[in-house]
């Protein structure tokens, strides 16, 4: 691994996960990411979506690190990694630049190729990730979504009604910054409930290191250019590479009560990306790896030791 402190500063243990180490990662691009590191073996990304940060793994990570170097990065805007201002046409939180983010953080760790799990907006991020290296994913496990041309195309009343926030975000600057910072705290407590069908999957401190980064104005503007991004940009370079496909193996996992598995048939949706398709529905809401640890790591393990056997 990177050891140049220029490039990666130690910020000590996790007082969250058990064994596990956090860093500062600069790329040559100027961002730094917050990272978490555990385990030994081959690399693992895991990469988490919106509104939560690395902690959204911490079920599952422990377990994966007897196999794994599992590593946890804090999406650009989100957590403790940096939240650059956006841009006129949302490129700085494209799905492009941020997968542009993952390759460069495992080239600092010192890794070629290594799997990927992605959550929500992380997933987002893999397909983005698995179209441009894919030479360095060597397999994909995407958690509760669809591809979002297809979300957006698809778009009905339900679909509106139960993701809101997909066209609240995407509002032009400062509307939504400004109401969700009057408030963040009813915001999160609100979405977050409204997504995860398990009470007691986000304990109380863990919600409250969720809220300690939402609470950042930087933040709260970095998740609209991330949404912004999704709505513009994003769109614009997917239909560019329409005629690609994720070439890796991809394992999907949604939650049967949750938006994405009530509206969707999700594998099909893959189908057309993707040249290799499995997955199954999990008894649960939008965040499986939280509500049901267990049933993840079920399915998650044998799929990620397929090549080795």
């Amino acid at each position: 691994m990177a050891t140049d402190q220029q490039v990666e500063t130690a910020r000590g243990a996790s007082p969250f996960i058990a064994d596990c180490s956090l860093k500062d990662v600069k790329l040559p691009n100027g961002i730094t990411l917050r990272v978490a590191v555990m385990g030994q073996g081959k690399p693992l990304v895991l990469l988490h979506g919106h509104p939560q940060n690395h902690l959204a793994w911490r079920k599952i990570a422990p377990a994966l690190s007897q196999h794994y170097t599992v590593v946890m990065p804090d999406l650009r805007g989100y957590g403790d990694s940096d939240k650059p201002p956006g841009d006129a046409d949302h490129r700085c939180y494209s799905k492009k630049v941020m997968a542009q983010d993952v390759a460069q953080l495992m080239d600092a760790l010192g890794y070629d190729r290594f799997a990927f799990v992605g959550h929500d907006r992380g997933g987002r991020v893999g397909h983005r990730l698995a179209l441009d290296y894919p030479d360095r994913v060597e397999r994909c496990v995407f958690l509760d979504i669809a591809p979002t041309a297809t979300m957006y195309a698809q778009t009905d009343k339900a679909f509106a009604t139960r993701y809101f926030w997909w066209f609240f975000l995407i509002q032009p600057e400062p509307l939504p910054e400004k109401m969700i910072g009057n408030d963040p705290a009813f915001f999160l407590q609100k979405h977050i409930e409204g997504q995860l069908k398990t009470p007691g999957a986000t304990e109380p401190e863990i919600f409250a290191d969720y809220l300690r980064c939402y609470r950042d104005p930087a933040m709260i503007h970095a998740v609209c250019e991330d949404y912004r991004a999704s709505a513009t940009i994003d769109l614009a370079d997917d239909a560019a590479d329409s005629d690609q496909r994720i070439r890796c193996p991809l394992l999907l996992l949604w939650g049967e009560k949750g938006t994405v598995g009530q509206l969707y048939d999700v594998v099909a949706t893959w189908q057309e990306k993707a040249l290799c398709v499995s997955g199954e529905a999990l008894p649960c809401g939008h965040s499986p790896q939280e509500e049901v640890p267990e049933n993840v790591l079920a399915t998650l393990l044998p799929f990620l030791a397929e090549d080795e056997e």
